[in-house]
């Protein structure tokens, strides 16, 4: 699986809400500042290169969908950032959001009980 560039991100983040669409659906659901329209077809076509979307004629226009799942690439590439970045270490994740206050007391309790939880079922 091929890492998406930002533009191709937050195309896929739009399909992914959506589950499925044409461009113009697309771009009505992308935030201010919108892409041209060009652009934003050319993105879904470089998608559909790369196996990310599928494409299905419906009249006179194309309904995409994904092909991958959110979750899917996700996985990937957090894994890949954390290995880079991190040596591998989740610990050393949490522990750089912590020491930069991004992440706060609270929160870190309620990842602590999401993975007290995790490991019971």
């Amino acid at each position: 699986m091929e890492k998406l560039t930002p533009n191709e991100e937050e195309a896929m983040q739009v399909i992914w809400n959506l589950c499925s669409g044409s461009i113009k659906d697309f771009l009505n659901a992308l935030s201010e500042p919108k892409p041209p329209y060009t652009t934003l077809a050319s993105t879904v076509k470089n998608l559909e290169k790369k196996k990310f979307i599928s494409a299905k004629k419906v009249g006179n226009t194309y309904v995409y969908a994904p092909k991958i799942k959110e979750e899917e690439y996700k996985k990937k590439f957090m894994g890949e950032f954390v290995n880079d970045y991190f040596s591998n270490s989740y610990k050393e994740l949490v522990s750089f959001f912590a020491t930069q206050e991004k992440i706060s007391t609270d929160e870190l309790k309620e990842i602590i009980e999401m993975i007290e939880k995790g490991r019971k079922s």
